[in-house]
């Protein structure tokens, strides 16, 4: 399905995860974070730098292994995305929900 972000049209699943990851932006991903309540900041920005390298790698996602890589402990993840971190931060960072995501 198709959803307008900043005047762009997006494919999104039926949760509004993108579907291709050429789509987004940072724009498009700052627009994404103001729909789930978040201001981007620096360390918001390294952390969605880390997953979309991790998943550009095929490497898989969870908490407990953004928790171990050295870019965000498990607590300030939380912090930075309150409400289902890692839903939210892998939907702002434009690629699909991860497995380990309900």
């Amino acid at each position: 399905m198709e959803k307008l972000i900043i005047g762009r049209s997006i494919d999104v699943n039926e949760e509004g995860f993108m579907n291709q990851f050429s789509q987004w932006t940072r724009e498009i991903g700052e627009a994404l974070a103001l729909e789930n309540n978040i201001s981007l900041s620096p360390r918001h920005w390294e952390v969605i730098d880390y997953i979309q390298k991790e998943y550009k790698n095929d490497s898989p996602l969870s908490i407990r292994k953004i928790g171990k890589s050295g870019v965000v402990d498990i607590k300030e993840f939380y912090e930075l995305f309150p409400d289902a971190p890692l839903k939210t931060a892998t939907k702002i960072a434009g690629i699909p929900k991860p497995v380990s995501c309900i």
